[in-house]
């Protein structure tokens, strides 16, 4: 009993043989009925749509092929020789004209692959449908938070960016024809209040009794104050300020007179300085002597508006240690130890 595979063997080589030489047909060798048919080293074997030929068996086909870039070759026999079968496949993306991605090609006695070069093209994804939607200017995508879809036949619904009140419908359709069914609306306009006054200050802008989105009032300080905060804000879109108001906080004098202090980095005498007074966020340090040792510490203080007090350890030389004993004075005796002071 024939196996299935012998069937189709012997099916294939009783098919009719192609004329030699026709166009668009591979050329086929003589064709046989056994080895005695063929002479020197041909045999008579089954040469595929050729049907029994004389054909080499030791010939080879090209290998390895030379394919385009969207497809890959793989040789599915050990050798490329004579019905040596070869798969080619394309890459993902791409498919061959009959929609499959792969074929089996087999080395004929002619020594070319069966079939016709494989080309693969790229898979094109399906068009989308057309999306029929009303247009959106930029202007109302800047103003607004669009709540819904702006697709043909659907509503939208405005509210605006700002937090201000709609001037107009909060509610809009999108009709068949691609237009909205009403004017977009608009956001009442938002003004700002006149920020608070800075003492010791000057406010540079114009008097308003209310200022657009967008004004700017600049800050100054009075003379010998410092600018604490912006020196700028804006009016917002929400009618508030971008920040609070600053301060213009005052110079503080140095509460030493006998007694040397450390005032950025620099040990200096308190009349060395000028009006002995610091800026508002200044850092002055002062001696402090140790209650049990003949020697000093140090201790910081920071000028806030106004305000620099002398730490708790700190004690002001008297006129007379001042004048009689300078070199006694706790600013200028040695620095204890590290480990002195607890």
């Amino acid at each position: 009993m024939f196996s299935m595979s012998a069937v189709v063997f012997v099916c294939l080589c009783l098919i009719t043989k192609p004329l030699v030489g026709t166009e668009g047909r591979r050329t086929c060798p003589r064709s046989c009925r056994s080895d005695k048919d063929c002479g020197g080293k041909r045999q008579c074997l089954c040469d595929s749509e050729c049907g029994l030929s004389c054909v080499v068996p030791g010939r080879t086909c090209p290998w390895p092929l030379s394919l385009s870039e969207n497809s890959k070759a793989r040789l599915l026999s050990p050798t490329p020789s004579f019905s040596a079968l070869l798969e080619v496949r394309c890459k993902p993306g791409f498919t061959l004209a009959n929609g499959l991605d792969a074929t089996i090609r087999r080395c004929q006695g002619d020594r070319q692959w069966s079939g016709d070069e494989p080309i693969c093209t790229e898979v094109k994804s399906p068009e989308l449908p057309d999306v029929r939607t009303c247009p959106l200017p930029q202007q109302v995508i800047n103003t607004f938070s669009i709540h819904g879809d702006a697709s043909a036949g659907t509503s939208i619904r405005y509210s605006c960016l700002s937090g201000a009140d709609i001037v107009g419908r909060q509610e809009n359709f999108c009709q068949f024809n691609q237009t909205w069914q009403y004017p977009h609306p608009t956001c009442k306009e938002m003004l700002c209040q006149p920020p608070k006054e800075v003492e010791q200050g000057y406010v540079v802008a114009v008097q308003k009794t209310e200022y657009e989105v967008g004004f700017d009032i600049h800050y100054l300080c009075k003379k010998n104050f410092l600018l604490d905060g912006p020196q700028k804000i804006t009016c917002l879109s929400n009618g508030s300020w971008s920040a609070a108001p600053p301060h213009c906080r005052a110079r503080c004098v140095i509460p030493a007179e006998r007694s040397r202090v450390v005032i950025g980095g620099v040990k200096r005498w308190p009349f060395d300085v000028t009006d002995a007074l610091v800026p508002h966020g200044e850092n002055v340090t002062f001696f402090c002597k140790h209650p049990r040792k003949q020697c000093s510490f140090t201790a910081s203080q920071i000028c806030f508006d106004g305000k620099l007090e002398t730490p708790p350890c700190y004690l002001e030389p008297t006129w007379l240690q001042y004048k009689l004993f300078p070199h006694r004075l706790v600013s200028e005796i040695e620095v204890c130890e590290p480990g002195d002071v607890e």
